[in-house]
């Protein structure tokens, strides 16, 4: 049997101790006041909630299908894992980070609602009054959920799972919490400053992009990518699937983000499939222009920019503005993954090319066509004659991808310091799911034994 380290005891230990704290916080009642909340808002972002949670398992398969098929499963499981470590995370304190009494515009404070207390009890989010708060907070749950789970794909193939979990852990705290706060607290720097992210586009996607650029360059290359071998994705009818489902979870993503069952939302559900079908007819045109044949693949990584590109703007924009938003996205991402195969930034799955930039794209095009036709609560862009939103739109994206890509550089770092970042050599072989999980994807006659050491089986037991 494997020897146990005091190290492998602390997450164990850890769980422990939140569980014990809860037995002793108190209950309060749930919803005193229930006279100013509409029925209707609430079964949709029930629903939305629902969908974005779903968006988790999808991206699980996005990712695991273009992996080689020795980290499929581990690959999944890294994201995967969010929906547990980040649902505790966010209900002791991730919560109260991102949306408690601010501090300076900068954090939240983390005593607000540590645990939850004052969630289920407390008045309605102010700018979701017909919602009660504790529904407002679990669908902003599922949105801190995915955001370190899209940064796996940039790490895939050679990261160990034990530091990716408390690098989920970190990240959470130290850069979505705060940027969350900054951009959708009505006291936050950036809401103050008058950016506009309808849904994420800054929050989720340019952090996660940023992140993932920053995980890449201190793992440093797979071997594979040092000896320029191709690879191909362990399933493509996967990646399909991960596809339907993210492009199916977005519609809770943006349309939710409206926080009610009303116009806007439907606007934003009609912008997010406009912006995606484009997006994806985009990315497989451009790849024939270029002399290569029209994939599933290609659309299925066109598909998901658009779907971040619109993320954004989505209750911001009209429905035509979205089509270029899908349009030029998917353009802008596909060069940059081009660009960045002739590099040696190891981004496995091309996170920061297709979620970096296609977030950057959308918060820029956001502040080029915003109007308040669409929405008073937002403002007019550049194309309406408002320069001003624009000039924000590139403060605050300047600001995020500095904090998020220099802080999360910095949790690496550290957590390297503390517990190794990469697995080893052998394991990089071997492939993680046999050595991180003794899981094996596809047939194969090799696993690990309880000591650590390889040993032949007739038949797989997961497969």
């Amino acid at each position: 049997m494997k020897k146990i380290s005091f190290q492998d005891y602390l997450p164990f230990i850890f769980l422990a101790i939140i569980a014990i704290i809860g037995v002793f916080i108190p209950s309060l009642p749930n919803f005193a006041d229930t006279s100013k909340y509409n029925s209707a808002d609430i079964a949709w972002i029930l629903v939305a909630s629902s969908l974005v949670f779903l968006m988790t398992p999808g991206l699980s398969f996005f990712y695991g299908g273009m992996v080689n098929k020795k980290n499929v499963i581990s690959t999944m499981m890294q994201s995967f894992i969010a929906t547990g470590l980040i649902s505790i995370v966010w209900v002791v304190v991730g919560f109260s980070l991102a949306f408690g009494s601010s501090y300076h515009g900068i954090i939240g404070d983390p005593r607000t609602f540590f645990m939850f207390q004052h969630v289920g009890s407390g008045g309605p989010w102010s700018l979701a009054p017909t919602i009660p708060l504790l529904l407002f907070a679990l669908f902003q749950m599922k949105f801190a959920i995915i955001t370190p789970a899209l940064v796996v794909g940039a790490v895939a193939e050679r990261i160990r799972f034990t530091s990716y979990v408390l690098f989920m852990v970190l990240f959470s705290l130290l850069v979505y919490a705060p940027i969350a706060h900054w951009t959708w607290h009505p006291d936050g720097i950036l809401f103050k400053l008058g950016v506009l992210d309808f849904a994420g586009g800054t929050v989720v996607h340019i952090t996660a992009g940023c992140a993932a650029l920053a995980g890449a360059l201190v793992l440093k290359r797979r071997k594979d990518h040092i000896e320029k071998k191709e690879l191909q994705p362990a399933n493509i009818p996967f990646v399909l699937l991960g596809t339907g489902l993210l492009w199916f979870g977005w519609f809770g993503f943006n349309a939710g983000s409206a926080l009610s069952a009303g116009s806007l939302a439907a606007t934003a559900f009609a912008t997010t499939n406009t912006a995606t079908a484009a997006a994806g007819l985009s990315w497989v045109f451009f790849d024939v222009i270029r002399g290569r044949k029209p994939s599933a693949l290609g659309f299925c990584i066109g598909a998901v920019v658009g779907l971040v590109a619109i993320t954004p703007a989505a209750g911001f924009v009209a429905i035509p503005q979205s089509v270029f938003i899908g349009f030029i996205a998917a353009i802008v991402s596909n060069v940059a993954v081009h660009w960045k195969s002739k590099t040696s930034i190891d981004d496995t799955l091309d996170v920061f090319p297709c979620h970096g930039l296609g977030g950057m794209v959308g918060m820029l095009l956001t502040g080029i066509f915003a109007t308040k036709t669409i929405n008073d609560a937002g403002n007019n862009g550049w194309f309406y004659g408002n320069f001003e939103l624009f000039k924000n739109q590139v403060l605050g994206l300047l600001l995020v991808v500095g904090y998020s890509f220099t802080v999360s550089y910095g949790i690496f770092k550290l957590i390297n310091l503390i517990h190794p970042l990469r697995v080893s050599e052998e394991e990089e072989a071997l492939g993680l799911d046999l050595t991180q999980h003794n899981e094996n994807y596809h047939p194969s006659l090799i696993s690990i034994s309880d000591n650590g050491s390889l040993k032949e089986e007739d038949e797989l037991v997961h497969s």
